[in-house]
């Protein structure tokens, strides 16, 4: 089969990561219970930012967001990993900026996910995601964006959602934990 992942708060903690470097950098000490009440992607409201001023930060602070050390999911690199010794076709299709692509890919590799090059897809735009999702008949395909998974409802491709706070209103099916999931 083919499964097909989004890395950013799908397979790694990346909100919850930046949430701490934004803690520090602002030398703030904002809770993870607000943190978990966030309702949408972006966290800097929590810090008293306006959009500006916190994709300012978001942009200045990307090397340290997402080349440090963000922690996986529990079970996902174990899943991956499972599912790659069982013969699967594992699919990266990330919407990191095209400047990342190289670094991400072996940071994702580093983590210990298994990676092929030829199946890593990366520096896209929603809708160029969607595209590469559609032409690459996937069995599954796993997101947190709303806006990604809200467009794919109409194909094939068994679509799930990884659980989060500002994605409560997407009815699919939900993965809250990764050693929860079977296929």
């Amino acid at each position: 089969m083919r499964f097909g992942f989004d890395i950013d708060d799908t397979l790694i903690n990346l909100r919850e990561h930046a949430f701490h470097i934004y803690n520090r950098k602002l030398n703030q000490s904002i809770g993870l219970e607000i943190f978990r009440e966030l309702k949408t992607v972006e966290i800097h409201e929590a810090f008293g930012l306006d959009s500006v001023a916190g994709g300012k930060m978001w942009n200045s602070l990307l090397e340290e967001i997402y080349f440090t050390d963000c922690p996986a999911f529990v079970g996902a690199i174990e899943l991956l990993n499972q599912l790659e010794r069982e013969g699967h076709e594992i699919f990266y299709i990330t919407s990191r900026p095209k400047g990342y692509c190289q670094k991400t890919r072996q940071w994702v590799k580093d983590k210990g996910f298994p990676v092929h090059d030829e199946r890593f897809f990366c520096g896209m735009q929603d809708q160029e995601k969607i595209d590469i999702i559609k032409q690459l008949n996937l069995d599954y395909y796993f997101d947190d964006k709303p806006a990604v998974l809200d467009t794919l409802k109409e194909i094939t491709t068994s679509i799930y959602v990884k659980d989060q706070s500002y994605n409560q209103q997407v009815s699919i099916p939900r993965v809250k934990e990764w050693t929860d999931f079977s296929y």
